[in-house]
């Protein structure tokens, strides 16, 4: 027999085998769920997957109903708003836009709805392509073209221009041409300014400046960017003197303070300083200062007995020389130390009036004219006879050439002799083309022209290349605006005004615009009596100034505002 602890442990013994078996078997089940889990993962991921994608589609559907009522509720306002507008407000649409309000209702909403939205990849690309885009837009013209809302019948019509206004008048080759239209009176304006220019300007040649821009573009921008990095006034006003009207204004007169009693004989501006200088019958010669406001006096000296036919600053601008009326001596005044000299006889000269006179540009020499056709030249330093020549009748006017070397002498006969300073010897003759009587004469300052003017009003202008190989030269223009005789001529500094006159008339002065050969219309004023009967003309030395003596005692000042300094 067993002992029962025996048996005891035996049975437990069995029951821990059992229970051990069961743990075996528990092993097992736990091993073999172990090897059975991935298989269920699977299982879920594939039931998830079309969950997720079903849920995405039904994200995108809410988005798209909420977009959709967002619109509805965005239309529904602009309907509102457009059923809001008065009668009033539709005939000024109407007026202003056409046949814009036939639009149908869908396109107006399509117009005033907002831009479609755009991602973030679709927003930067959109932002860095739209700079460069609209510049190509703008550059190429492809804006789109919108229909007019009207046509004017008048603008396709030809506009006829009436020429037989004081403006348009130099403009007619003939009395036909009474009515030109537009088109015809452009293109006689671009003959007249390439005649006056001498051909079409390399600015006016469109083809040029194309091929130029298109060449010449980056350093054109170059030129833009140092432009614009600089301040300053870069507006200037043309070089040459424009034809047509001449700019200019009236001041008060030159000698304002003090008016002469009678015929004002000699205006004059002083060649350096800003000074004019009047003298006349009153026997007085004053000296003024030119502002165009005031023109105070500086100095007035007065010669006894001795009415002034002519007065003359010397080159230097030391000196005046004056002569008189009716007498055989002429006096100098020197402004530097005040005296007045008296040059009663010059040894060697036989005349019984000393009235006309000429200085020559260099300050040497000064010509006398005298009577039956003598001229006297004369030192300028010892007022003493040097030579005398003669030309055939009664001399009439004379003058240097801007170089001192040569005289030039105009005969009442009309003929002009051409004289050598050094030898005194006449180097050629030339004829005045229709003159009767010769009056007066003036060089240009660069000695490019020649102006003779005769009793009988006309001017003609030679050029000096033509004077000095002719005999007979043909003028490159004759001015015809003076109908009584030609008593003063006068060229500007600058070679681009010839100012004419006549004594005989009112109002009998006019301005030549050289280049073209024409007239200034607005000078002097229309209908407005201001000059009288002018007696002598004179620029001032960079043509600032204008100023006319006339027999009124009156030194009349006008500034022509193309010139700059005095």
């Amino acid at each position: 027999m067993r002992p029962e602890g025996v048996q005891k442990g035996k049975g437990s013994g069995v029951k821990n085998r059992g229970s051990t078996k069961k743990n075996k078997s528990s092993g097992t089940k736990g091993k073999g769920s172990g090897m059975k889990k991935p298989k269920k993962v699977k299982k879920r991921a594939k039931r998830l997957q079309p969950l997720s994608e079903a849920s995405a589609a039904s994200a995108a559907e809410r988005a798209a109903a909420r977009q959709a009522a967002e619109e509805a509720s965005r239309r529904a306002r602009h309907l509102k708003a457009l059923s809001h507008r008065t009668g009033e407000e539709r005939e000024l649409e109407e007026l202003l836009f056409g046949d814009s309000l036939n639009v149908e209702e869908e396109e107006l909403l399509q117009s005033l709805a907002s831009p479609p939205r755009l991602n973030a990849a679709e927003g930067k690309s959109f932002r860095k392509g739209s700079r460069g885009s609209e510049v190509e837009n703008e550059a190429k013209g492809k804006l789109p073209s919108k229909k007019p809302a009207w046509v004017d019948e008048d603008d396709e019509a030809e506009e006829n221009v009436d020429m037989t206004h004081r403006y348009r008048k130099d403009y007619m080759k003939s009395d036909a041409e009474k009515i030109l239209t537009k088109k015809k009176l452009k293109r006689r304006l671009e003959e007249q300014f390439q005649q006056a220019m001498g051909g079409v300007p390399a600015w006016a040649d469109l083809e040029n400046t194309k091929k130029s821009k298109k060449t010449g573009s980056d350093s054109d921008t170059d030129e833009d960017d140092d432009l614009l990095c600089k301040t300053g006034n870069y507006i200037t006003s043309s070089e040459s003197l424009p034809r047509g009207i001449l700019k200019m204004t009236t001041c008060l007169p030159a000698n304002q303070e003090r008016f002469v009693d009678g015929r004002l004989s000699t205006v004059q501006f002083h060649p350096s300083a800003q000074v004019v200088m009047t003298a006349g019958q009153d026997r007085s010669v004053s000296l003024f200062q030119v502002d165009g406001i005031k023109n105070p006096k500086i100095q007035s000296i007065y010669l006894e007995s001795f009415p002034v036919y002519k007065a003359c600053f010397s080159v230097n601008g030391e000196e005046v020389i004056a002569t008189g009326t009716h007498h055989r001596m002429f006096f100098v005044y020197d402004m530097m130390s005040g005296s007045i000299t008296p040059i009663e006889k010059v040894r060697g000269l036989e005349e019984r009036f000393l009235r006309s006179f000429e200085l020559s540009p260099d300050g040497s020499f000064m010509l006398l004219t005298g009577t039956s056709g003598y001229l006297h030249l004369l030192s300028m330093k010892t007022k003493e006879l040097i030579s005398t020549m003669k030309v055939n009748g009664r001399c009439t006017a004379s003058a240097f050439t801007p170089d001192s070397s040569k005289i030039y002498s105009y005969s009442k006969e009309g003929e002009v002799f051409i004289w050598d300073v050094r030898s005194r010897k006449c180097l050629h003759k030339f004829e005045d083309e229709g003159s009767l009587e010769g009056k007066c004469m003036a060089l240009s300052k660069n000695n490019q022209y020649v102006a003779c003017g005769s009793s009988s009003g006309v001017v003609n202008l030679y050029t000096t290349d033509t004077c000095l190989k002719e005999n007979k030269p043909k003028p490159v223009k004759a001015i015809m605006n003076l109908v009584t005789a030609a008593t003063c001529v006068t060229f500007n500094p600058t070679t681009e005004i010839l100012a004419v006159a006549s004594r005989e008339v009112d109002e009998a002065v006019k301005l030549v615009h050289i280049p073209s050969y024409t007239v200034f219309s607005n000078f002097p004023v229309f209908r407005r009596k201001q000059i009288y009967l002018a007696q002598s003309m004179d620029f001032s030395p960079r043509s600032g100034f204008f100023s006319v003596g006339n027999n009124k005692g009156k030194a009349l000042l006008f500034r022509l505002k193309h010139y700059s300094d005095f």
